[in-house]
């Protein structure tokens, strides 16, 4: 990362959700919903190796507050590299939120400038995200959130939904604003 940069970090909205790896999805999930509170609103399909199930708080504006991913053999990737595959337990990265399109847009510029590395960008049915990590190997997804009648219809098919996009160059810095509707 460059010190002497010609553009501005853009102040996030918050923290988006949290995403926990666990032992047991099972024993965390019933914890996460039972004893706190939380319900479950989705659960990614089709991913062979990662086991993730999506929650949220009583407010059903937000697709979600929390997610819970299994984690699978200690040893099977890089220690070294930072992935969303749970490798140990813990953290397996926090979202902030940007406030708008805009300010998320202007923040990646700020990243791809300060010569941060993009592990992976793309577009959930959801969110755009970019996820990049800390001084310390910490996940953190940078995020805008999509209107809400995008991802309303079919929360779950939304929170499957993902393309990828380049992590260098001018690609890296590209946003469709041709939002895929779920649940029509």
């Amino acid at each position: 990362m460059t010190s002497e940069s010609k553009t501005r970090a853009s102040a996030p909205a918050g923290v988006s959700h949290l995403v926990l790896n666990c032992r047991d999805i099972e024993q965390s999930h019933r914890f996460w919903t039972d004893v706190v509170g939380f319900e479950q609103c989705g659960e990614l399909h089709d991913r062979p190796g990662m086991v993730m199930r999506f929650y949220r708080g009583g407010d059903a504006t937000h697709h979600h507050d929390l997610a819970l991913t299994q984690v699978r053999d200690p040893g099977d990737e890089a220690k070294d590299k930072w992935s969303m595959a749970p490798r140990a337990l813990g953290l397996n990265h926090v979202a902030i939120a940007y406030p708008s399109r805009e300010a998320w847009l202007a923040q990646l510029a700020h990243l791809q400038n300060a010569g941060v590395e993009f592990h992976v960008r793309g577009e959930h049915g959801m969110s755009h995200s970019v996820y990049i990590s800390d001084p310390d190997g910490h996940g953190i997804e940078l995020l805008y959130d999509l209107p809400r009648e995008v991802w309303e219809g079919d929360l779950d098919a939304a929170l499957n939904h993902f393309d990828p996009l380049p992590t260098e160059g001018e690609g890296a810095l590209a946003d469709n604003t041709e939002y895929r509707v779920f649940g029509r």
